[in-house]
């Protein structure tokens, strides 16, 4: 069973101590980071009563231990979590250790009610626990007395213990090794008191620490699983948005080191290179809206299309032969004298056409700019026509097809181009759906700007100049970096490092790009901060954690 809330009833504090109290209640409020609450707790506590060092203990699920409903504690462990001291120091780390009453912090985690010992070496004949003098053997410190507290919620469920250390009688001034032990008073009543209403208040303000922690670990896994669902949907582009976060993330944080310059003012808050974190990781979601067949188009021609263009290629060529076959047989039946010397001669040459013509077409459809004389002829194979008996007129390219051929740069259609285009609106609106916290609140917009240019040649607002926010350029930086540098595009080769940046230099140079940004993107050398060489050989995910 959970213990009850204490019902324990302390005397008034003085006035100056519930000045303080509430001061300390204040700060633990104001404060998120469970690690610094951890330590705010500890630290106040100390200074509050005036002791030289401390311990807090924190329990904790027990792994692959199932919850036992009649026994509270029967799958649950203490975690050492924090240590304090003026007067040595030591290295620490996390310990986990059982619930039994044979140690100090076990026995109040069992009772549920504080511990005051006079001396921590001489403890009543009769307790069930006692005190282990490694930390002490080993430092050459004297632990003399020792105040521990439970830390119990309004449930009365068990968060932890706090644990006070050599309550001192300079309460500003540390011990020091070697102290004489009469510079050391017991905890009185007051300080049990104290250290029971500062317990009461951190429980409080652990309990909400912990719960916006859990939130927050729950939405940021939210928002790489909707990346993971989107990269699903183009195999070929996974990691791309992890990429771009770690990119922008390392750009943001160079801009934050400026001291001179246009940015040299521009700081970033820890949640506020979170929200870039979010907004890049995202930028690509609105793809989800995007047909799959125009998402993942490599080619100028769907696959289909270019089946069905060969298939004609194959009805035109057999065409041909039965055609020459049948003159033949008019020419026999008639009994001719002429030869027919001259059908041959064309049938081979009709069928050398058109198998030039279909590795025009084949040529033509990768993704690559052609030459001028290549898509004229591209233009003129639409209008060869090939009449057979007892078929309709055939010809190889249909003026669509022809059209898309012709496609000068890339493998889209001005039409597929503009469907593309269109994923940054469905980001923005499936972004602006969620409900932000007020300190990312600004994701839906920093995503929603990606694509625009100073210039103001972007899409899809037509923003320019100071009216893209810093955090959208700075990604933009990012997101053409990676897509003309990742060796995953299925359209295109991925070029060096060197060039990459040549190109990003031109698009400033033209007003499109920020050039402070681009100046310190390359200065600093994001591009090898951000991700390992051989996460970018490979391709893989790597997203970018804080």
């Amino acid at each position: 069973m959970k213990r009850r809330a204490s019902t324990r009833k302390s005397h008034t504090l003085p006035a100056n101590a519930t000045t303080k109290l509430n001061r300390i209640g204040i700060a633990l409020s104001q404060e998120r980071d469970p690690e610094r609450v951890l330590d705010l707790i500890l630290s106040s506590a100390r200074d509050l009563i005036g002791c030289d060092a401390g311990s807090l203990y924190l329990v904790r699920k027990k792994a692959g231990v199932p919850a036992d409903r009649d026994r509270y504690l029967a799958d649950k462990e203490l975690l050492f979590t924090l240590a304090q001291n003026d007067s040595v120091s030591f290295p620490f780390k996390a310990t986990p250790l059982p619930i039994t009453e044979a140690s100090i912090a076990g026995h109040v985690a069992i009772t549920g009610t504080p511990l005051n010992l006079r001396d921590a070496y001489r403890p009543p004949p009769e307790a069930p626990y006692h005190f282990s003098r490694f930390f002490d053997e080993q430092t050459g410190y004297r632990t003399v007395s020792m105040l521990t507290v439970p830390m119990v919620n309004q449930k009365g469920e068990l968060l932890g213990a706090l644990q006070l250390i050599n309550r001192r009688k300079n309460p500003r001034r540390a011990l020091g090794q070697g102290f004489a032990t009469s510079a050391v008073l017991p905890f009185n009543k007051l300080s049990v008191d104290l250290a029971m209403s500062l317990a009461s208040q951190a429980t409080v303000a652990l309990e909400n620490s912990l719960l916006y922690d859990e939130i927050t670990r729950l939405f940021d896994v939210f928002v790489r699983a909707s990346v993971s669902a989107i990269e699903s949907r183009d195999p070929t582009t996974a990691g791309h948005s992890g990429r771009v976060a770690a990119l922008t993330v390392e750009l943001a944080k160079a801009v934050d080191a400026e001291r001179s310059g246009p940015y040299a003012r521009t700081a970033f808050t820890r949640q506020e290179l979170r929200q870039i974190e979010y907004a890049s990781l995202l930028h690509d979601f609105g793809k989800i809206g995007v047909r799959e067949a125009v998402l993942v188009k490599a080619k100028k021609l769907y696959p289909e299309e270019l089946a069905v263009i060969e298939e004609r290629g194959r009805e035109i060529q057999l065409g041909l032969r039965l055609a020459a076959i049948q003159r033949k047989l008019d020419l026999a039946t008639r009994r001719a004298e002429e030869t027919d010397g001259k059908s041959d001669e064309e049938l081979v040459g009709r069928l050398a056409r058109l198998q030039e013509d279909l590795t025009l077409i084949r040529k033509a459809n990768e993704p690559t700019v052609l030459e001028e004389s290549s898509s004229d002829r591209i233009r003129q194979i639409p209008k060869q026509t090939f009449a057979f008996p007892g078929c309709d007129i055939l010809t190889l390219l249909s003026d669509t097809e022809a059209e898309r051929l012709g496609i000068r740069k890339g493998s889209l259609s001005e039409k597929e181009r503009l469907e593309i285009e269109s994923h940054v609106t469905h980001t923005y609106q499936y972004l602006k759906q969620i409900p932000w916290p007020r300190d990312l609140d600004r994701t839906p917009v920093i995503a929603y700007a990606h694509h625009e240019k100073l210039n103001g040649r972007g899409y899809p607002q037509g923003l320019s100049g100071a009216a893209i926010p810093v955090e959208s350029r700075m990604m933009t930086i990012s997101d053409i970096y990676d897509a003309l540098t990742a060796s995953d595009r299925p359209y295109k080769k991925a070029i060096p490092t060197a060039k990459a940046l040549a190109i990003l230099a031109d698009e400033a140079a033209h007003g499109a790009l920020d050039q402070e940004l681009l100046r310190i993107f390359i200065d600093a050398k994001i591009y090898e901060k951000a991700i390992p060489a051989e996460e970018r050989r490979k391709g893989s995910s790597l997203f970018y954690n804080i």
